[in-house]
């Protein structure tokens, strides 16, 4: 099995690479191809690569390329895991939003927008590139903001699925708190991408006891502490928000710290230049603990367990496979993950090609979403309101246009004022025209 990391020279691709060489039995790589524009990274990220999997046993070749077509050729699956105009345009993203008392982030807000602008081009034409290299290739998304990149290439008519580390570290993490194996947990994960709440967490499965109000009752000190919520409103709410509800509940509040503290973009290049020095350290022979700090956690495991269903490698008999890896997941189980695809149905108060977040039964023949349980208007509205917001945002990405940025800023419900989408609108061009072709 040949797959394909455009993006390869990300430091998040130790912790990949790490997933590949314990979970060889999910999903039997061969060749590993790491392709990025980025040379000088790539040759230390791909020089790990191969120590990484030297130590672990693991006879799968690494190859680095800048060449994006000879890298895709012949690929069984191809990962996204790009940022165009690297840490520079996020510490951008992160800054010039505040400047209208706005929330800085890379993936939601103002700054969301303009890395949906600058990405959504460069991932279709690539998309476009496999496309004519291999049409069976699956594409597997993380690039971010996830809900709108892969509503693009759904739209283009791409084979692709978006995918995202966050329902999986929930299930991990309640999984500890219950003393029980993660393929136990079942989330009623339900929303969009960083946009997302647990309806229920089930023991056994789609159909399992809702221990949910056990854990909120036994833990919502903890979780109201890791959230960044009063226990209150947790309590209130019923459900486990995302983190990033945060910016949404309490966006004032969120934008006075941020004028306060230095930017997360600041943080991960200084942690980037660390990583990058480990990494031509030829004693290094697994990913760093400094890793984990950056960010990413167990996406590793959710894309070996994403793409071994979609290439038909997961065993449904396999412990690893079903275990150890899928959510819920039991021998002869259907293999359900969550992941990011059309809604067609699922949510009914959205268009079929919303693109939500959702458990999903996951097989080479592609991925049908559970039924979703009943959503309360509290986030009905919200999901509504922020997926007509990603429509005007693809439609911004995809056709350009000053008017188009406007109404799609104006949309965001952590906008909606027309002075402030007009002011970030002004902002958003001003520091991404290099990488707008339109403006």
């Amino acid at each position: 099995m040949r797959l394909a990391v455009v993006g390869g020279g990300s430091t998040y691709t130790p912790e990949l690479i790490d997933g590949f060489a314990r979970l060889r039995d999910t999903l039997p790589v061969r060749e590993l191809v790491l392709i990025d524009p980025a040379e000088d990274r790539l040759e230390l990220v791909a020089g790990l690569a191969r120590r990484i999997f030297a130590k672990q046993g693991h006879e799968a070749t690494v190859t680095a390329t800048s060449d994006l077509d000879a890298g895709i050729e012949g690929a069984d699956a191809v990962l996204l895991q790009l940022r165009v105009g690297g840490q520079a345009a996020r510490q951008r993203d992160e800054t010039w939003p505040l400047e209208c008392d706005c929330v800085g982030q890379e993936t939601t807000g103002a700054g969301g927008l303009a890395k949906a602008l600058r990405t959504v081009p460069v991932v279709l034409d690539i998309a476009e590139r496999v496309r004519r290299t291999n049409p069976d290739a699956w594409i597997i998304d993380f690039t971010n903001p996830v809900g709108i990149v892969t509503r693009a290439l759904l739209r283009a008519g791409h084979k692709a699925v978006g995918l995202c580390n966050m329902a999986i570290t929930l299930q991990r993490k309640f999984a500890k708190l219950l003393d029980v194996a993660p393929a136990e947990i079942h989330l009623d994960h339900v929303g969009l991408n960083h946009l997302t709440w647990e309806l229920g967490v089930r023991l056994g499965g789609p159909g399992g006891v809702d221990v949910l109000p056990r854990l909120l009752e036994e833990h919502a000190d903890g979780f109201a502490l890791e959230l960044r919520m009063p226990r209150q409103v947790l309590e209130t709410l019923g459900v486990f928000p995302s983190y990033y509800l945060r910016y949404y509940y309490a966006h004032d509040e969120t934008v006075r710290e941020l004028h306060t503290k230095p930017s997360r973009a600041e943080e991960v290049a200084a942690m980037e230049r660390e990583l990058l020095e480990m990494y031509g350290d030829p004693a290094l022979q697994e990913k760093p603990a400094l890793l984990g700090r950056r960010g990413g956690a167990y996406y590793s495991e959710a894309a070996v367990a994403l793409a071994a269903a979609l290439l038909g490698t997961a065993d449904a008999d396999e412990p690893s496979a079903g275990r150890a890896l899928g959510e819920g997941r039991t021998g002869g189980a259907p293999n359900v993950q969550v992941v990011n695809l059309r809604n067609d149905g699922t949510l009914p108060f959205l268009p079929d090609d919303a693109v939500i977040e959702a458990p999903a039964e996951v097989g080479p023949q592609g991925l049908v979403p559970l039924a979703a349980p009943a959503v309360d208007p509290l986030q009905a509205g919200l999901i509504t309101h922020v997926s007509a917001y990603e429509d005007l945002a693809l439609d911004a990405a995809l056709h350009g246009g000053r008017e188009r940025v406007f109404k799609a800023l104006l949309a965001h419900p952590l906008i909606g004022q027309y002075d402030l989408a007009d002011g970030l609108t002004d902002r958003l061009l001003a520091h991404n025209r290099e990488h707008l072709a339109w403006a």
